[in-house]
Parts: C-alpha cells; structure tokens; sequence
C-alpha cells in the first residue's frame, strides 16, 4: 500500500524538481494543495495521510487527533506556533522544522527594510512614479544603534550586516549568556528595557509564544527614542498593531516595516494599513530561491527518513 504525503506550503518545490522526487523515490503518493489552499478542505482530507509538509496556516489540535495515519509533521519553515506540539507529543507525531536554512533570506529582508525605511525610499519610489517632485528625506542608517530582540541564526546574520554599516548592536535574549567571540566587537548582551530605550532601529527575531505576544506595546514604543524605527521580520502578534498605528501616527516613530501581522493575508481594517509611514510585506521572509529549494529538501528527506524508518532532521517532538 502506498504512502501518502500532503502538502500545504505553496513554495514547496517551487524552485525544483528535487524535493518532489524525494518523496517519490520513497514511495509517497503526493498531493499538493499549497498554491490552491482551502483551510477546510484541509482539515477534510489531512486524516488521509501519512506524512504533512505545512505551511503556517492552523492545524487544529481537533483535527489532529482525528489522524491516526500521520507519522510526521514537517514544517516547511522554522516557525512552530501553528502546530500544537504537545498534542502531536501526545499522538505519537514527530514533528520537524528548518531551522538554519533562511536565516540569510530573513536577515537580508530585515536589513533591507531598515534601510527603506531610513531612506524611505517606498515612499520617494511612490512619489517619484507618481509624478510629485517633493523630496522627502530620511534618516542616516551608518553608526546608529540596532536592537535586536532575540539572538538566535536570523539575528546573528542580521549583526553580521550591521557591522558593515559600523553599527553599534545592543541584544536581548534570555537564552544567551554569552556573546559568541564574533561578535563581541559589536555586540552588547542586554536588558529588555535597555534594549527599548538604547536603541535607534528595533529588529524582531523571536518566537511567537505566550511570553512574546504583545511584547511590544504603547509603553515599549513610547519608551523607544522618538523618530526611532521598528522592523518585524519574526512573527505577528508581538507587536500590537493598535499601539504601532498610534505612535507612527503621531510621530513618536519615524517608520517601521512589517513582514507579519497578526491577522495574515493582511484584512483591509487594519490601523497600519492606510499609513504613509510603514512598509508592509505580506511574510516574504523566506522567500529566495536558495531559501526555499533548502526547505524544500529538508522537508521532502525528512518524510522518505520517517518511510524508511530513519530519524529525521531537525526533529523537535
């Protein structure tokens, strides 16, 4: 009897042929319903099946625990918060991520929306196709101070950036106790709050969990320097989208750039939505080519390991 594979991700093997014939190779009858995903019919058919490749779309602790087939999970991406770990601990599911393989992609996003931000280039693009001469100007992003919170791959790829720029990098990150000996030429290991207050451009690099949502809010931002800048390329749900309206909206920052929010695709009633001083990316984090075929055969090996009675890459549960 063949073995079944579902997947949910619509870049899954979109940049080759590779990761599909992975999964053939081990013997997976595959299908594919990333680039036309239905949450409902999802949740329909994933009993179906004996290996997922997800997306980050919500796999129901419910639903879960309808698939006695499901030997792995594998997300396609590093993020945890929309799988239930414990359930899938509780099931006997194992469950994968990949971790390490678009920290490059994400860091460079980052950066780049720093930058646009500072310069406000989309805005100066905008003007400029639109046929307005005014010159709108910016902010220097060389020799200022970076925040970072979290100091995990992404973030320690985006310091690697800032030192070309001849920044000074204050992290928080309660899991680190030490700067590693590359960056303690730029690097300072801080308090949360100095963090905050310290810095000049805010970068987000954690998890979404019960500990970060809404980690930053009104206080946080009015606590920022005025005219600073913020960059969310981590999770949505950290940042309070209310609060962040307000305090562009009345100029405590000068701008931020979002790669997520809390309610993704993001819904025309969002207060960052029709602001002229924010960059909004809808999740593009990962998304390069060398990213994304990484991901991919990360994924599809990890499925034929589970076939072939292997221990799988990366595995978290």
């Amino acid at each position: 009897m063949s073995r079944k594979v579902l997947i949910t991700s619509r870049s899954f093997g979109k940049m080759s042929d590779e990761p599909f014939e992975i999964l053939k190779n081990a013997g997976y009858e595959i299908t594919n319903i990333g680039r036309d995903f239905d949450q409902a019919e999802f949740e329909r058919i994933v009993p179906e099946f004996d290996a997922l490749i997800i997306g980050a779309h919500e796999f129901p602790a419910d639903v879960m625990a309808k698939c006695e087939k499901l030997k792995i999970i594998c997300k396609h991406g590093v993020g945890l918060d929309n799988i239930h770990l414990k359930e899938a601990e509780a099931l006997g599911i194992m469950v994968t991520n990949t971790p390490g393989t678009n920290s490059n992609a994400v860091a460079d996003l980052a950066f780049g929306l720093m930058l646009s931000s500072a310069r406000l280039i989309q805005r100066s693009s905008l003007n400029a196709m639109q046929g307005v001469k005014q010159s709108v100007i910016g902010i220097d992003v060389c020799y200022k101070t970076l925040g970072l919170l979290g100091f995990g791959a992404v973030a320690r790829c985006v310091a690697r950036r800032a030192r070309g720029f001849g920044m000074k990098v204050l992290a928080y990150d309660p899991f680190v106790k030490e700067v590693p000996e590359e960056f303690r030429d730029i690097v300072s290991l801080c308090g949360f709050d100095e963090v905050i207050k310290g810095c000049d451009f805010l970068s987000i690099h954690l998890p979404l969990t019960d500990e970060t949502r809404g980690m930053i809010g009104e206080e946080q931002l009015y606590s920022m320097k005025k005219g600073s800048i913020l960059v969310n390329t981590a999770r949505g749900g950290i940042v309070d989208e209310k609060a962040l309206a307000k305090a562009l909206t009345e100029g405590q920052l000068l701008s931020a750039a979002m790669d997520v929010v809390e309610d993704e695709p993001l819904q025309a009633d969002n207060p960052l939505f029709k602001l002229e001083n924010i960059i909004l990316t809808p999740h593009i984090g990962m998304y390069s080519k060398e990213a994304v075929n990484a991901v991919g055969m990360i994924c599809a090996r990890n499925c034929a390991a589970v076939a072939e009675g292997r221990e799988p890459e990366h595995r978290v549960v």
